[in-house]
Parts: C-alpha cells; structure tokens; sequence
C-alpha cells in the first residue's frame, strides 16, 4: 500500500498536468526511499523501478502496460494486471501483500544506491536515438517548474 504523502504527491502532479509517468515517479521514488531506509531490498534497480510503477497503476495512475515486443510478455502481462485492477479500484489481499514483502526482505540493498540507480539511467538513455534524447531534455525543460531567482 502506497503511504498517504505519495498517493499526494501523484495527484498533484496531475493536476498540474504532467504526464502518467512523472506521476508515477513518485511512487518509485518511495520505493527507493524504503529500499534505502532497510525496509526492504530488491534485486536489482529494474526490479525495484518495476515494484514502484506496478504500485502507482493500481493507486490508479493512467499509465498503460508496455506496447507488445517492447518488454516480456510476463512483465505486460503483470502491468495490464495492475493497471486493470487499479482502474476497478480492487484492493490486494493481505496475505499477497505479506508474501510479497517477506520475499523482498531477503533481498539487499544495493539496487536503491547512487551507482546502481545512474548506471540504470545510463543504459536507459543507450536504448534511445540522440533524437529522442534530445526532445526529452527539451520537453522537460519546457515543462520544469519556474522558480523565482534571486537577483
């Protein structure tokens, strides 16, 4: 279960109209949050990116499952899952829930580390042409929030 602050912080997002997956990065960015403070580990960065974006499609973010090819057939099969019950409001069973968090106790810390989570978004960022890399810095610094400088 996502914590009240996150579930917040995605529905303020929407409302100022950023995109589903800015939204979701809050709920990936509090996965990494748990991971680092010992709560649980996972096995690696993926997989931990994986847990976050699985919890934000069933709060009920509008992000879609992956387009066919583009990942596993298992891992959309598992985001249409989520994104199905997050979209019927279906609550996860508690003994699901348990096994799930038991099953990431074992597991270390590591993926959540500054080193781990920038080779992630290098090999990321490898996967896509200069054009697109390109449009996505520019997106976001159309899009990033405007802050009074100080003179």
């Amino acid at each position: 279960m996502p914590e009240k602050k996150t579930i917040e912080r995605a529905r303020r997002k929407a409302e100022e109209g950023k995109a589903p997956s800015t939204q979701a990065g809050e709920f990936v960015r509090e996965e990494m949050e748990h991971i680092r403070k010992g709560k649980h580990g996972a096995r690696s960065t993926k997989q931990a990116i994986a847990i976050g974006l699985s919890k934000a499609r069933r709060a009920g973010v509008k992000l879609p499952p992956p387009k066919k090819g583009t990942t596993s057939e298992k891992t959309r099969k598992s985001a249409e899952s989520a994104y199905g019950k997050g979209r019927s409001g279906e609550p996860v069973s508690p003994a699901r829930s348990r096994a799930g968090e038991k099953a990431l106790k074992r597991e270390p810390r590591t993926a959540a580390s500054h080193s781990s989570l920038s080779r992630q978004a290098r090999s990321a960022a490898k996967k896509r042409s200069h054009g697109e890399r390109s449009a996505a810095s520019r997106k976001a610094a159309s899009t990033r929030k405007k802050t009074a400088r100080p003179k």
